[in-house]
């Protein structure tokens, strides 16, 4: 008669039954009703009971005394969401959903929510910075253009101009990206790829 061989379990493994589970917590017939449960709430979260909609049309907020509503399309990505902002005096000063938009619905993301801040924000850079001595100095923007002009074509006329490589972002607009690709190819380089790709 061949003796049975013991076999080494983990110490978390426990013997249920007859059969070995490693995790004593969630056996297989407690998970399949999770879930059940888990499938069931988010149908019922689902109804239009617990869900709103967007805001509609006739929700939207009055201008402000003297500006403009000025309907626009978000520039962050390519899916064009619409954005209705709102200029006094040449400012952008408030922006709304477009809810009647064919391609938002009534909604846009976060990097749609706060378009504004890329022209209302108090971080926004609006001069040139260098860091001299660990200590970050306004430059004006024609010594910054003939610093950067000159260490490019430093770099050009010492190693060709593939020694650079052009790297697009997720927060350009589709006019930036172009012009991005066409001084890459006025430069002389083929190298130029975006963020989400490196």
């Amino acid at each position: 008669m061949a003796s049975k061989k013991l076999i080494n379990r983990p110490a978390s493994s426990v013997r249920v039954g007859s059969k070995v589970t490693l995790n004593p917590r969630v056996a297989r017939r407690s998970f399949l009703k999770l879930s059940a449960a888990t499938a069931a709430l988010t149908g019922a979260a689902m109804t239009t009971g617990m869900t709103s909609k967007v805001s509609k049309a006739a929700d939207a907020k009055e201008a402000y005394p003297g500006s403009t509503k000025v309907r626009s399309v978000c520039s962050h990505c390519a899916v064009g969401c619409g954005i209705n902002a709102e200029v006094q005096n040449g400012v952008w000063v408030r922006q709304e959903v477009a809810q009647d938009h064919p391609v938002s619905r009534g909604g846009y993301c976060c990097k749609g929510a706060s378009a504004i801040d890329m022209v209302t924000s108090e971080k926004r850079m609006k001069t040139p910075m260098k860091k001299v001595g660990g200590k970050w100095q306004k430059l004006s923007w024609d010594q910054a253009f003939d610093e950067i002009t000159q260490k490019l074509t430093a770099i050009r006329d010492k190693d060709g101009p593939d020694a650079l490589h052009f790297n697009g972002s997720a927060k350009v607009s589709t006019e930036m990206a172009y012009l991005q690709r066409k001084f890459a190819a006025f430069w002389g380089s083929n190298n130029i790829d975006h963020q989400a790709r490196i």
